[in-house]
């Protein structure tokens, strides 16, 4: 896309539709996000802007992880599908460091200025912007430019498809346009890919140091860089199998063109906040207690549990019975044997076996290893609810090749794999049964298919 962009050419319905049906998405996801930009387009208006106002517009896709579960920030390795849902951004550089955020579906607007002292605001959408202006005006100082930044989404929101990282990406890639900190002398020597960003933003969620750029308290979540890579790397038509610490593609898997990803939303919120917060992090701090038990026991350096593990044939062995004798002050020898038993699943056998097995088309393997691993789930990493079990449960009772939950867990969501052909009859039957069960949740459900589509891309 050229930096000359004007206001006016993001409402042309026709445009936008060609460029994003040229990319991989469908017909009505691609007039989904049109009429998304069109929202953001007059937010701007409003805020004053004209249609000749130079923009930077941004379409950012959200992510299911079809094979592997918690498995980034151990080192381990996840196979990613973006989805045709997503969030629209468009920016409009300003001469000042002022930040003006505009979430036009809620009505709401932040003001800001681009420094690194920004406060936070825990617990609301803002967050994640400002966690943006604040880390990168950390780590690339200099002559900072604000922007009026309008965003707008079809994704369910707290649906374990990775909205929250969404929002961190896209505030990154509009801050970006208007200030190029790719052309910053401390960015060239710490990213040179977009495996290597991936990887920064994952660290600017959590507030991690990424080599020489400094971190500091992040959104408040100790997750790794999976949700980022989805979204800036995933392509259409393929299902993309990564590795993590550092981040490391792995293979692309084509997707059956016979199949699509029927996508069940609990309506559940898998909130990152409060105790659900402290839930998620709890599974990740078990990881890292884990392999400092390890490196304690064994006089190793090991990084994550991902290293132990393959460092010897009887690691896994070794590791369990370090575990199980471990008097950690804070999470039991049951607590860690579960959470390393549940890691260690999907690093050997999910992740492998059902990426080997969907290549092969076969289909039937594939429903046996997802429905082991949701097995894991729910008794090992302990994140399901009752209605992620409900929904898997019921998809693959009424048809599907295989159902798992994905995402965060602790609410959320669920996808399985149907034929293209019966997903509209799958998706209304789906979601009977779930109304029928869980009537007080069937509320803020939601029931969509997708095809694997494109990662973010700036339009026109």
């Amino acid at each position: 896309m050229s930096e000359t962009t004007q206001l006016a050419q993001i409402e042309d319905v026709s445009a936008v539709v060609s460029v994003l049906t040229a990319a991989g998405l469908d017909a009505d996801a691609s007039a989904s996000k049109a009429e998304l930009l069109g929202t953001c387009a007059s937010a701007l208006r409003e805020a004053g802007h004209d249609g000749e106002t130079q923009v930077r517009p941004f379409f950012l896709p959200g992510r299911i992880d079809v094979f592997g579960r918690h498995a980034d920030y151990p080192g381990g390795s996840t196979t990613l599908a973006a989805t045709n849902r997503g969030f629209c951004y468009v920016a409009a550089p300003r001469d000042d460091r002022q930040v003006r955020l505009f979430a036009p579906r809620t009505g709401e607007s932040i003001e800001i200025e681009y420094d690194g002292d920004v406060t936070l605001t825990a617990g609301h959408w803002a967050n994640y912007p400002m966690t943006v202006v604040r880390r990168s005006a950390r780590n690339f100082p200099g002559e900072l430019r604000g922007m009026d930044l309008a965003f707008s989404s079809d994704l369910p929101g707290a649906s374990g498809m990775s909205s929250s990282s969404v929002m961190v990406v896209g505030s990154w890639l509009c801050a970006n346009a208007v200030n190029r900190f790719d052309r910053h002398e401390a960015y060239r020597r710490e990213i040179s890919s977009k495996t290597d960003l991936a990887g920064y933003l994952g660290c600017v969620e959590n507030g991690q140091n990424f080599g020489t750029l400094v971190g500091d308290k992040g959104v408040g979540t100790f997750g790794g860089s999976e949700d980022h890579t989805a979204i800036l790397c995933c392509k259409a038509g393929v299902l993309s199998q990564y590795a993590y610490c550092p981040v490391r593609f792995e293979r692309d898997i084509v997707f059956p063109g016979r199949l699509v990803i029927a996508v069940g939303v609990s309506g559940v919120s898998a909130e990152k906040t409060g105790d659900a917060m402290a839930k998620f992090n709890k599974t990740a701090l078990l990881t890292g207690v884990a392999t400092e038990l390890w490196n304690a026991a064994t006089g190793r350096d090991d990084p994550h549990l991902t290293a132990a593990i393959r460092s010897a044939p009887d690691a896994a062995d070794r590791m369990r019975e370090i575990l199980r004798t471990s008097d950690h002050a804070e999470y039991s020898p049951g607590d860690l044997i579960d959470r390393f038993d549940a890691f260690h699943h999907e690093l050997v056998n999910v992740v492998p076996r059902g990426g080997d097995a969907l290549a092969a088309g076969d289909l039937e393997a594939v429903g046996r290893i997802v429905d082991e691993s949701m097995q894991v789930n729910e008794h090992k990493l302990k994140n399901q609810i009752p209605e992620t079990l409900f929904l898997a449960q019921s998809a693959r009772r009424i048809g599907a090749h295989s159902a798992c939950s994905f995402g965060a867990g602790f609410g959320g969501s669920v996808y399985a794999l149907v034929a293209e052909d019966d997903a509209p009859a799958f998706l209304e039957r789906w979601r009977a049964e779930y109304r029928a069960a869980h009537s007080d949740s069937e509320a803020n459900a939601s029931f969509f298919a997708t095809r694997p589509g494109p990662c973010a891309m700036e339009l026109l």
